[in-house]
């Protein structure tokens, strides 16, 4: 595959909008199988939106994510106006969750969105302050999915 440009979509994410949760995800999964991504690096890269775009949905008030595809790697960064996050490495712990028991009884909330996250993506930056939102940025490498 060659890109000239890099190809960047950009989709706005509602708060406890649970209906919509995922269509961003299945977005970019669908654009990527139409521009012959393998099905590897297409999974990896729905996991990794759908997980961000949930973590939006739950405990960041709303925000955005966008996918950029370039010659070598597929990015993901989600960006929310949300809490922050007061412990990353305590948030990437599997399990860990601060989310509240309405949102564990919709069957959200289990701890795993980071840890997935990172599980796969082959980098993972996380900017976030508390009182200030959280911005995150997954990269995978079009060359790492084949394996």
């Amino acid at each position: 595959m060659s890109l000239n440009e890099p190809l960047v979509i950009e989709r706005e994410v509602k708060p406890l909008d649970f209906l919509a949760a995922g269509e961003t995800a299945s977005e970019f999964k669908d654009t990527l199988r139409s521009l012959g991504i393998s099905a590897e690096l297409c999974r990896r890269t729905s996991i990794v939106t759908y997980e961000a775009e949930m973590n939006i949905v739950i405990h960041g008030g709303g925000g955005s994510i966008a996918m950029k595809m370039e010659e070598d790697k597929i990015t993901i960064v989600a960006s929310d106006e949300g809490p922050g996050i007061e412990d990353v490495e305590l948030a990437m712990q599997e399990g860990y969750s601060t989310a509240p028991d309405f949102i564990r009884e919709l069957g959200f909330g289990a701890g795993m969105g980071l840890p997935n996250i990172k599980k796969y993506s082959d980098e993972l930056e996380i900017d976030t302050k508390p009182g200030k939102g959280t911005t995150l940025k997954a990269v995978i490498y079009l060359d790492s999915g084949e394996a």
